[in-house]
């Protein structure tokens, strides 16, 4: 799931969720024809987009959790669908990891403030749809998803990714650096950060495993990541301080190992805060990656949640995320359908060759490593 800033936990520290029951969950609130909402595997499943947006209306609502404004062009997206359709959003603890959203689906199940839908890493996605939490719905773009991005049932698929990269603030580091090799000098003491806990976080997740395959590690083999940053924490480079916008302008992490749309973002937002801000996708550490949608099985507005999802990844919500800097899941049938926005693709960050992911299992493995030690690796 930073920016404030992460989807990780936010890069400070994250408030703990509230666990209270403020009511339970409306039965039954979404059907039409005989159709409920909270069955519907697609859209025309529910007899068809228009009957989704006349329930969705309804209802009025949409619970969302840890959907930073500032995360990958996120504010616009959510005004974009409030005024569409109308239907308000609440996002609750927008700077939340995404261990927070599975955490929220658990304890809230049956209240009218658990979330409808979730943004998570992919290895959190998978995690949830092992854990039976997330509800099969196939947008009506599903089938121009990439194998391998997607989960046959639908319960979850990739939205928007980018690369691992190195921001700087150039008015504070001279030099910048622009690989993992540079970031063990001596010169960064106490200036590099990681976007949140990469046991609860995907951007700190991937920045581990992008500082693993610098380090002579593999889709197989994160340890070396690890390793990377006990000797960062040991030479005194790594701060524990979980990088946001306003550490960032404070200057208690002026070097933040983030993903490049937001670090990219940034670029951009601190024009005007005094902050030169420099991004480097690193040449030792190319790591990419998604991250998923999904509805929550058991969501309290079980057609807003399906409608935002058709929003999402309908050509006007896959360009806005593009806007921001990301890549959106359907950058390619986009582009083929001649909707793809063309000069805002032209200002993603550079980067050879072409992505290759880590599979269903290879991330499962990396979480049990990380989870094992990461903690020992940063202590002292």
């Amino acid at each position: 799931m930073t920016v404030s800033l992460p989807r990780t936990a936010a890069l400070g520290v994250v408030a703990a969720l509230a666990l209270s029951a403020c009511g339970a969950a409306p039965d039954d609130s979404t059907t039409a024809d005989g159709k409920n909402a909270a069955t519907a595997t697609s859209a025309a499943d529910f007899g068809g987009l228009d009957a989704l947006v006349k329930a969705a209306k309804k209802e009025g609502t949409l619970n969302a959790i840890a959907l930073p404004r500032d995360w990958a062009n996120y504010g616009a997206l959510i005004d974009g669908f409030q005024k569409k359709y109308g239907i308000k959003i609440e996002v609750e603890n927008p700077d939340g990891s995404s261990q927070d959203e599975i955490n929220a689906v658990t304890t809230r199940k049956g209240q009218d403030r658990a979330p409808d839908v979730l943004d998570l890493g992919s290895s959190f996605a998978l995690s949830a749809a092992q854990q039976g939490l997330l509800a099969p719905y196939k947008v009506a773009a599903f089938g121009d998803i990439p194998e391998g991005q997607k989960d046959a049932q639908g319960r979850w698929y990739n939205d928007y990714g980018g690369y691992i990269s190195i921001g700087c603030d150039a008015r504070r580091v001279s030099p910048c650096p622009t690989t993992f090799a540079d970031l063990l000098q001596p010169r960064y003491k106490g200036q590099v950060a990681l976007n949140g806990n990469p046991t609860k976080s995907g951007a700190a997740f991937g920045g581990v495993y992008a500082a693993a395959l610098a380090s002579g590690g593999s889709f197989d083999d994160i340890q070396p990541g690890l390793d990377f940053f006990a000797k960062l924490k040991k030479n005194g480079n790594y701060t524990p301080v979980e990088s946001t916008p306003a550490t960032v302008e404070k200057g208690e992490t002026p070097i933040s190992i983030d993903w490049d749309y937001l670090n990219a973002g940034y670029a951009d937002e601190f024009k005007t805060k005094g902050v030169d801000w420099k991004v480097a996708v690193p040449s030792d550490g190319q790591f990419a990656q998604f991250y998923s949608q999904a509805v929550n099985k058991d969501a309290p507005h079980p057609a807003a949640a399906r409608l935002w999802q058709e929003y999402l990844y309908s050509a006007e919500g896959q360009n806005l995320w593009l806007a921001g800097y990301a890549r959106p899941v359907l950058m390619n049938a986009l582009d083929q359908a001649g909707t793809l926005d063309k000069t805002a693709a032209a200002k993603l960050p550079q980067v050879s060759g072409t992505p290759a992911f880590p599979s269903e299992e290879q991330q499962g493995k990396a979480k049990t490593v990380l989870a094992q030690g990461w903690a020992k690796a940063v202590s002292g």
